[in-house]
């Protein structure tokens, strides 16, 4: 009786305190119900997901082609610019809205899971940034990600096996070239042994050029006998 009574007046707290303090869609700018968290359950249902995990071939695959191997690279959503998928991307990275991240990382790590394809895998290791952007930032929205995956997957998120250890300048408005440019050497392994013999997944918010994805996979394959896996949020390929 005492948790029905508590739980009761909770959900009259949330009410009141959404009366004064109204809590919005980050796709859509609508006002959530009661239910909903940080998306309303109409974006939730319409979200333009590219269900690459369930094909044996699909357009990702070619990303990084000719550049590094990796085993397998995932995608939630398609990436559209003035979509809802941006304004999503966007309060995660500059709103300090974490917690969506960790809600789709957690979303996609359940729809993963049932393919088998995430077997083996040693640790999820969220693309890290450098400690100075972290603290104007005040987290890593990557980090979040990869919690939400962890929690679905069981598989552990590892933030210390790499590191970034250049600050870089915002990729958004270069080429593919000048991307790579900007981070082909921005990344270091903190601990080969721990990270030897391992397949591990590489997590970030948005695959574009994969640049930084690149760069970072590149040196998790220095390391003898390791595999990666590529799992973003979006993709603005295909």
């Amino acid at each position: 009786l005492n948790c029905l009574m508590m739980k009761k007046f909770l959900n009259l707290f949330q009410n009141l305190l959404s009366l004064f303090y109204p809590r919005f869609c980050v796709a859509c700018g609508n006002s959530l119900q009661e239910n909903e968290t940080h998306l309303c359950l109409n974006c939730l249902l319409h979200l333009p997901e590219t269900n690459c995990h369930l094909f044996e071939h699909h357009s990702l695959d070619d990303i990084f082609r000719g550049r590094v191997k990796v085993e397998n690279t995932f995608a939630l959503l398609y990436y559209r610019k003035g979509g809802h998928v941006q304004q999503i991307l966007h309060h995660l990275k500059y709103k300090r809205c974490k917690e969506v991240g960790k809600e789709l990382g957690e979303y996609y790590g359940k729809k993963l899971l049932i393919t088998g394809k995430l077997s083996n895998i040693a640790y999820i290791i969220p693309i890290p940034l450098h400690p100075k952007k972290q603290k104007i930032r005040g987290y890593n929205q990557s980090e979040w990600i990869a919690m939400g995956l962890s929690n679905a997957t069981g598989i552990p998120y590892n933030t210390k096996l790499l590191i970034r250890n250049t600050f870089t300048e915002t990729q958004t408005k270069k080429n593919r070239y000048n991307r790579w440019e900007n981070v082909k050497d921005v990344f270091q392994i903190n601990d080969k042994e721990k990270l030897a013999n391992k397949h591990v997944i590489i997590c970030d918010d948005v695959l574009t050029t994969g640049a930084t994805t690149e760069a970072a996979i590149q040196k998790i394959l220095e390391v003898k006998n390791t595999k990666v896996t590529v799992i973003t949020l979006a993709t603005a390929n295909g």
